[in-house]
């Protein structure tokens, strides 16, 4: 099965101070339809203002990844983390058993542009855990980079998921293909530029959700940045 989710179906939400794209249902956006993809929950593509933040809120049993595209977004915890998250990083927060953090945009007159990503956790009430890797542009070069695993595997952060998290870069011939496993479910997600997965001719914002493919084709990149998902049934 493919399902094209096109990027102007996503829900929407303005702050003011925070526009917010939801791929599945989030907050004041509901739709049961879009609940999920597997164990994915959540992929909300946030534009924070200057000056602007989320101040300090809790989470739990939930493993949370940000991705950040411009702009820098500081992170404080009740674990003791204090760290800046630029473009290029993932960092991965499990909330475990309870997490109190905040995001800023610190920057007088400058955007924050990132994705926020929930995957429901393996294990609940685990010890709370943080972890931040810089991913540089050239490993994710026409091909499809891990970036977050169960295991930790090829230096991508360890995620208490069964799930994995990989980035590519395309442009022109630069193309990539993943072995999938038929019986688990794939996403990849869109992030810049134009680029065709499994077949589908993508925007920025577009959504290929895959289920019962053995193999994922991604080719024809312009200006291209996507995340792929690898996610139980």
């Amino acid at each position: 099965m493919i399902y094209l989710r096109k990027s102007s179906d996503r829900g929407y939400a303005d702050h003011g101070w925070l526009k917010s794209f939801h791929s599945f249902s989030f907050a004041n956006y509901h739709d049961p339809q879009f609940m999920g993809w597997g164990n994915l929950r959540v992929i909300n593509e946030d534009r924070v203002a200057a000056g602007r933040g989320f101040g300090k809120h809790s989470h739990r049993d939930m493993e949370i990844v940000s991705y950040v595209l411009s702009g820098e977004l500081a992170h404080e915890d009740s674990i003791g983390n204090i760290k800046t998250i630029p473009p290029g990083d993932v960092q991965r927060m499990s909330a475990g058993t309870g997490v109190v953090h905040s995001e800023f945009n610190h920057a007088p007159d400058q955007e924050t542009h990132f994705l926020q990503i929930w995957i429901e956790p393996l294990q609940r009430d685990i010890e709370p855990g943080y972890e931040q890797k810089t991913i540089p542009p050239q490993a994710k070069r026409g091909t499809l980079h891990l970036i977050a695993s169960i295991d930790g595997a090829r230096g991508s952060v360890k995620m208490n998921a069964d799930a994995k998290i990989y980035a590519g870069l395309f442009d022109g011939s630069e193309s990539a293909t993943l072995q999938m496993d038929p019986a688990r479910k794939a996403y990849v997600h869109l992030i810049k530029g134009t680029l065709v997965a499994q077949g589908q001719q993508l925007q920025a914002g577009d959504a290929v959700m895959l289920e019962g493919e053995s193999l994922l084709t991604l080719e024809h990149g312009v200006g291209a940045e996507a995340l792929v998902f690898d996610l139980v049934p």
